[in-house]
């Protein structure tokens, strides 16, 4: 299996968990918070890797293609940048689902440590109102 294989698999199985809803159960909430904050810091590493796979997918073999391309006349600049994009599309695909994965860990972290504060809020008032 291919890093970027290995990459896709790993991006897919963390999309799974960040899509499962989570009950507002201190105890569940504080769980997901510490596996997020594993996946945050994982995300960035990942983030790093396929953006070192999208740079290499780019200067490889692409480019000696777009080099023969060009020596024969047949393409602008702005084309041969468009066949490089288009040609390293996948891993390009792969570097921003991972970036917004890294980003929906830091909104899941907010939003869960708001659920928290709410139900420690509600603790407090339940226990002064007793």
């Amino acid at each position: 299996m291919t890093t970027y294989d290995k990459l896709l698999k790993e991006t897919q199985e963390i999309q799974e968990y960040l899509e499962i809803t989570c009950s507002d159960n201190p105890e569940e909430v504080i769980e997901r918070i510490k596996a997020i904050n594993v996946y945050q810091a994982r995300t960035g590493y990942m983030l790093a890797e396929a953006k070192k796979l999208y740079r290499r997918m780019r200067s490889s073999e692409i480019s000696r293609i777009v080099i023969d391309i060009a020596k024969q006349n047949f393409l602008s600049a702005s084309a041969q940048k468009a066949l490089v994009e288009s040609i390293a599309e996948d891993e390009a695909y792969l570097v921003d689902w991972i970036d917004r994965l890294n980003a929906a860990c830091s909104h899941q972290q907010d939003a869960l440590r708001s659920i928290l504060s709410y139900t420690k809020e509600q603790m407090k008032n339940l226990n002064y109102s007793a």
